[in-house]
């Protein structure tokens, strides 16, 4: 006997601009799949929302944005949570699972600002604002005479400190510009070899408690393939890594020529030292992903990646 189909699903979700619009693009297409299922928003207030005048790395990370969802996933209050991949820790907790990685949004950083064009037209000194230990790191390298600065809060907070002379430069993931239409601010689009992404930037998980089979099974209909191949090895080459929130690491993963091609990329918080890698191999499932990502892992951590873990 089938199960009963199910009526109504509540998405658990951050307030902010860029949040609500990954959870009604969600909502959408559940409805556009399930067009006899009521799909309901919860708003949360996270921690990592609540403290704006401190660093991710200086009050526990990005996991702090779904600590409360999945609180509301336990106590029942929602079915399910929609996060940036890159905001979910490497390692999930006991009795949750990620039931479906959507397809992946532009990967990239993109540099906005309203004088400047591109890195190479910033001049020395140039105030340039981020957060990222991976994109500070990656920008130090590439020029030591900025001034790179702490940026926090929403996308439209971070815009409006550019826009007040806080800045000369900001750094931003281009998939959030383009979600909430504001593709027109970016100046130039970082490519890989210039920045590369955070593991799982532009792509959209969404969580469920583990338990929860029937949600589990509506929720894999939604699944991107190569989005999902890609960033499990991605995830996998972090987490054999075991980085911290303050270390600086990238990885970053396509299909070329039936291989899943994967960068790595590993600094000290100074930029200083940047040790990078690649490994391509054929990846079928998740399972051939995985390997491939702890394969790259390996070979960083062969070469002394260690010293730089946590540094």
């Amino acid at each position: 006997m089938s199960a009963a189909p199910i009526r109504r699903l509540t998405i658990a979700t951050r307030e902010s601009a860029l949040a609500l619009w990954q959870a009604e693009h969600v909502r959408a297409r559940l409805a556009a799949l399930y067009p006899g299922m009521t799909v309901e928003l919860l708003g949360v207030t996270t921690q990592g929302d609540r403290v704006q005048d401190k660093t991710l790395a200086e009050i526990g990370g990005k996991g702090l944005f779904i600590k409360e969802l999945e609180l509301a996933l336990s106590d029942g209050r929602a079915d399910l949570a929609v996060h940036s991949l890159k905001d979910v820790p490497m390692e999930m907790p006991e009795g949750f699972t990620l039931a479906a990685i959507c397809e992946r949004e532009d990967p990239r950083d993109a540099l906005v600002s309203n004088h400047y064009l591109d890195l190479a037209g910033l001049p020395g000194g140039a105030r340039v604002g981020t957060s990222s230990p991976r994109r500070e790191a990656q920008l130090r390298e590439r020029d030591p005479l900025l001034s790179i600065q702490p940026l926090r809060g929403n996308v439209n907070t971070r815009l409006a400190k550019l826009d007040q002379g806080h800045y000369d430069a900001i750094i931003l993931a281009a998939a959030g510009l383009k979600r909430l239409g504001l593709a027109a601010r970016i100046a130039s689009l970082l490519d890989p070899e210039e920045c590369l992404p955070a593991a799982g930037q532009g792509a959209l998980a969404l969580e469920c408690r583990t338990e929860r089979t029937e949600i589990v099974a509506a929720l894999a209909r939604l699944a991107h393939r190569e989005t999902t191949l890609a960033t499990t090895a991605e995830r996998a080459f972090a987490r054999g890594l075991s980085a911290s929130c303050h270390t600086p690491l990238a990885a970053y993963a396509i299909f070329r020529h039936d291989e899943l091609w994967l960068r790595g990329l590993l600094a000290s918080e100074s930029g200083a030292e940047v040790m990078r890698g690649e490994k391509s191999a054929g990846a079928g499932d998740e399972q051939a992903a995985d390997a491939l990502g702890r394969a790259l892992a390996a070979d960083f951590l062969a070469r002394g990646a260690g010293r730089l873990v946590g540094a």
